[in-house]
């Protein structure tokens, strides 16, 4: 009787955690491309945050003598969106701005990095 019950919870397990890796797949991390007619493709790009919490107990009433139960919850923010033009790859990020002097430094980086490969390309054509 009692392998029979760890069997049931191990399948009610086993389901659970499949509905799970249903919910949170690459798709929701990285959307689908959507182009533009101008030539801009744009991928969205979310963040995934899931929890999830199961338990069971042996019970001494008739039946199959098993109680479980479980809970999921999911949350999926979008962060940003990868812009495609003409071979060159950007971030376009949708956060908030920087709340600090640090955080808005960090946010500036991939900008100084697209102007100094600007002056270079410029000075290339020189």
């Amino acid at each position: 009787m009692e392998q029979m019950q760890r069997n049931q919870m191990s399948e009610f397990m086993k389901a659970s955690i499949t509905k799970i890796k249903e919910m949170v797949d690459v798709n929701t991390v990285v959307g689908d491309a959507i182009s533009g007619p101008d030539g801009i493709t744009l991928i969205p790009i979310s963040k995934v945050s899931f929890g999830f919490a199961s338990g069971g107990s042996d019970t001494k009433r008739a039946g199959d003598g098993v109680t479980a139960g479980s809970g999921a919850g999911i949350k999926i923010e979008p962060i940003c969106f990868l812009l495609i033009k003409d071979g060159v790859v950007r971030t376009m990020s949708i956060q908030p701005p920087a709340s600090n002097s640090l955080d808005r430094i960090v946010d500036l980086i991939p900008q100084l990095m697209d102007r100094a490969d600007d002056i270079k390309a410029k000075k290339a054509e020189m």
